[in-house]
């Protein structure tokens, strides 16, 4: 039992009850990489007899005229009576040929196949990842880091030319057209609100403003 716990977050169940294809396989994945490896298919004896003695019950009274439906009920009793320990039995083999395919980390526990196991120190990939790899992705990280550097150089010196006082509407109040800060709307043409300032003593005046609140002038 204690294997299948091992086992519990990383296994699909893909057996079958009933039927003519009835039979036991288990699908194991990898923690780490999500890859996975199924167990050979166990065929279950005793549901496929069921489902073909249900078959031939129910073809020959059909031909009687008749229903077979109580002995196919009887098989598919009996059959399904044992299902749940040859279950057990055949999930226990499958656990053993899965620990065949992964590898058990022993600092994180978790199961991984073999591409994700490092084993010259015997632990996966997530908790010893491979040198080469992450000195690569290390170069990799390191020109990125630079470049942004520089590309936040070449913007800090270009902003160096925007008038951050400028008043903008960045939504226009005719059209509700976003602007981005351009004089007039790209949507209607309306003239957006921006500061203007008076030609007299170069205050600033606001929009829609009939004289100059620093000097009076009229505008």
């Amino acid at each position: 039992m204690s294997s299948e716990i091992y086992f519990s977050n990383n296994y699909r169940d893909l057996c079958q009850e009933h039927g003519t294809g009835a039979g036991f396989q288990f699908e194991f994945s990898c923690a780490r990489c999500q890859d996975t490896w199924r167990s050979p298919f166990e065929a279950y004896t005793s549901a496929r007899l069921a489902g073909w003695v249900g078959k031939g019950v129910s073809a020959a009274w059909g031909a009687l005229g008749r229903t077979g439906s109580g002995v196919s009920s009887a098989a598919d009793g009996l059959a399904g009576a044992g299902y749940g320990g040859a279950r057990d039995t055949a999930f226990q083999r499958a656990i053993s040929n899965a620990q065949g395919h992964f590898n058990r980390c022993p600092r994180c526990t978790d199961y991984v196949c073999n591409r994700c196991w490092n084993a010259g120190q015997g632990i996966c990939l997530s908790c010893a990842p491979d040198t080469a790899a992450e000195a690569l992705a290390a170069q990799q990280r390191g020109l990125n880091d630079a470049v942004a550097e520089r590309a936040y150089a070449v913007g800090a010196n270009s902003g160096q030319a925007f008038d951050v006082n400028a008043q903008r509407q960045l939504v226009c109040p005719q059209c509700r057209t976003e602007t981005h800060g351009t004089p007039f709307c790209p949507g209607c043409g309306h003239q957006l609100a921006q500061s203007d300032t008076c030609g007299s003593c170069s205050a600033t005046v606001p929009e829609g403003a009939a004289f100059c609140p620093g000097c009076g002038a009229r505008r």
